[in-house]
């Protein structure tokens, strides 16, 4: 998604009630709002792709995938719409859910507007959420997939992706290729 750039400061009953009345989604990070609006065709189609590929992994199981329209709150005063959710907890696939409690993965396709927040302050905050066992970061300029997983004693480890390859979503034990996730784009290798 793309985000505009100056967050506003509002209580957290404001924000309810703008994002319940708008047509656009509002992110509520520690008091700030971060309006959203739609991204390119290349984010879209990257988006499509992986949820489609991990949708398909996932048929049977636990885990769901969700899009962006699926609201997440990281804590009372945290809440976000990550391009792509993964949840495993049963109480999170209810239909009349409206907003995510235990996500397990989180996917962030990045766009200009929103690259510096999804790798700072968004990385941060899913850091504290225990049931967030990888951060996922996939490029918009050139083929490029990111995974942070957490690890023993809380500690994080980075591991790159490159055109080719397979990434390896250990969270959820499922594997994609970078052609699933890149198909029918134009983005560079």
């Amino acid at each position: 998604m793309v985000a505009y750039p100056q967050p506003q400061r509002m209580s957290l009953e404001e924000y309810k009630r703008l994002d319940e009345q708008s047509d656009i989604h509002h992110e509520y990070i520690d008091g700030y709002v971060y309006d959203l609006a739609g991204g390119t065709v290349a984010h879209s189609r990257i988006a499509v792709n992986t949820i489609a590929a991990l949708d398909q992994e996932l048929r049977s199981g636990p885990c769901v995938v969700f899009d962006s329209d699926v609201k997440v709150q990281l804590s009372q005063d945290r809440h976000v719409y990550p391009d792509i959710v993964v949840s495993c907890d049963v109480a999170d696939a209810k239909d009349d859910v409206t907003m995510l409690q235990s996500p397990r993965l989180i996917i962030e396709v990045l766009s200009v507007s929103t690259e510096a927040k999804d790798r700072g302050i968004k990385f941060a905050c899913y850091q504290e959420v225990a049931s967030v066992q990888e951060y996922v970061l996939i490029g918009t300029i050139k083929q490029s997939v990111e995974v942070f997983r957490r690890g023993e004693s809380e500690k994080w480890t980075y591991q790159r992706y490159y055109a080719g390859q397979t990434i390896d979503f250990v969270s959820i034990d499922v594997q994609v290729a970078m052609d699933a996730i890149y198909r029918r784009t134009k983005i560079a290798k």
